[in-house]
């Protein structure tokens, strides 16, 4: 093997491992090269700059933690919707909207490795029993890996 070769094997093998892509218990989770705050400030700018998006809520559950005297890993929650994806959904199943908008989470367990996870649509669809929103579901689930692909990217 050629030395050039061995370098793209290795490119190859690091792209691969920050964009690592894992699934537990109905939750996309992908590492990211970044820090917390820089993994976040990308999240959200992506989300602010897609006109079909809007962010509702912003939560710092570490700065929360902090203010009466407990230490919790850096630990961000942005929640973000688009009615005309998110709406679909609460019609066919009422209950949906305890899990609507969207959330996703970045955040770090050992202080080193940053983290972004979300729910499946498909938890949606199995915890609230929603049928013939199948199109829909696709849209969000490629929504949400393109956006948190993207956040995690070095692009």
């Amino acid at each position: 093997m050629s030395y050039i070769q061995s370098i793209w094997i290795c490119f190859a093998l690091l792209l691969t491992s920050c964009n690592s892509k894992t699934m537990e218990n109905n939750l996309i989770i992908k590492q990211s090269p970044y820090d917390v705050e820089t993994t976040y400030t990308k999240l959200k700018t992506l989300l602010a700059n897609n006109p079909n998006l809007k962010i509702l809520l912003e939560l710092d559950h570490s700065k929360n933690a902090a203010s009466v005297g407990k230490v919790l890993q850096p630990t961000k929650i942005i929640m973000f919707g688009n009615p005309n994806l998110g709406t679909p959904l609460m019609q066919a199943s009422p209950t949906a909207s305890i899990d609507l908008p969207q959330k996703i989470i970045v955040y770090t367990e050992d202080g080193t490795q940053t983290k972004i996870a979300y729910n499946t649509p498909q938890y949606l669809k199995s915890r609230h029993n929603i049928e013939g929103e199948d199109a829909v579901l696709e849209k969000i689930t490629n929504a949400l890996d393109a956006i948190t692909t993207k956040a995690i990217s070095s692009n």
